[in-house]
């Protein structure tokens, strides 16, 4: 890892006469195997004309993802998108799969804008979200994610990225016990879903909107197919335990990622109902090795790259490769998400 790196050449540069997208770093960028992250396009036109980085975008995009998958994440600053229809139609753009908040197991209260585009999670600014890859508490999670700054906050709010692959290089090197017991045993996760929404949480998705259903024994039933348990606790609340599940994930060109939820739940799954404590264990139900887990949270932390936004922004995150969390804000923030398979 370096700073100040030379300026990478790419197959997607390009310069179009009045309008130039082209590849730039700044001064807190890393380098991993030789390859910045995040990769960083920049746009400088001479008038803001979408259609000038529509084109770009549509000849570019299979370089685009694949740049996503080596580097782990790109980001797109300076291009014209100043509302989120914008943003809808950049993300289209790449003609991949829909993958909507409804139809998702996402713990966190969002609201959506259009069918494509949702809000990030919706927890308050003093709340600090962990790092994790989206959706890896669940049998269902999305393969990109598109974050777009439509407001940066007066302070902080950061989104904090980081290479899960390094992550997993340094723990299998650094505590090779607690490395291969993830990759052998899996993890299940554990928490209590309100009957109604709660924005104040991070985890305060009701059962019935995570579950698509009005009934506790549609609840019931949507659980069994999915291969959760639970159990029905005062106020109507449910605490769910999600099947086995994978805490690792080979990338298929000798990489692996740490993907999982483990760091989140075990240092910030917490509120009115919940407690990190209690969120996770071995996919057997063994005990989480507290050493191990704690060096993951401390490589996690040593690892991350803090993306401060500017309005306009957008990153471009392979949630295969890459975590990701949010740092507390002071101050009017608006990050709106958009995820495809």
């Amino acid at each position: 890892m370096a700073n100040t790196p030379p300026t990478p050449r790419s197959a997607a540069d390009t310069d179009r006469g009045a309008a130039a997208i082209q590849l730039d770093t700044f001064p807190t960028q890393q380098i991993h195997s030789g390859l910045h992250f995040p990769l960083v396009y920049r746009y400088i036109p001479s008038e803001r004309d979408p259609s000038d980085s529509s084109e770009w975008l549509k000849n570019q995009r299979a370089t685009l993802l694949e740049e996503a998958n080596r580097h782990g994440a790109v980001l797109f600053r300076g291009f014209p998108i100043d509302q989120l229809e914008h943003f809808d139609a950049f993300v289209s753009t790449f003609e991949r799969p829909c993958f909507t908040y409804a139809d998702s197991l996402s713990n966190a209260v969002r609201v959506n804008h259009t069918p494509r585009v949702f809000s990030a999670n919706e927890a308050p600014p003093t709340a600090t979200i962990n790092l994790h890859h989206e959706l890896a508490q669940t049998p269902m999670y999305p393969r990109l994610l598109f974050f777009y700054c439509q407001q940066s906050p007066q302070s902080g709010g950061a989104t904090s990225l980081c290479r899960s692959d390094i992550l997993w290089e340094r723990l299998s090197s650094e505590c090779p016990d607690f490395a291969q017991a993830c990759q052998d045993k899996g993890i299940k996760y554990s928490h209590t879903m309100p009957p109604h929404e709660d924005a104040d949480s991070g985890l305060g998705r009701s059962w019935k909107s995570t579950f698509s259903v009005k009934t506790r024994e549609e609840a019931e039933a949507r659980m069994a197919a999915l291969g959760y348990s639970g159990e029905w606790l005062p106020a109507d609340c449910l605490r769910v335990t999600s099947p086995r599940l994978s805490a690792v994930r080979a990338l298929g060109d000798g990489r692996t990622s740490f993907f999982n939820q483990l760091i989140a739940a075990y240092t910030g799954w917490r509120d009115s109902r919940n407690g990190p404590e209690n969120a996770v264990v071995f996919g057997d139900g063994s005990p989480i090795d507290p050493q191990g887990a704690e060096r993951a949270v401390l490589l996690g932390e040593e690892l991350s790259f803090d993306l401060a936004w500017q309005p306009g922004d957008v990153a471009l995150v392979d949630n295969f490769v890459t975590m990701h969390g949010r740092r507390t804000f002071k101050g009017q923030r608006s990050v709106l998400a958009s995820f495809t398979t």
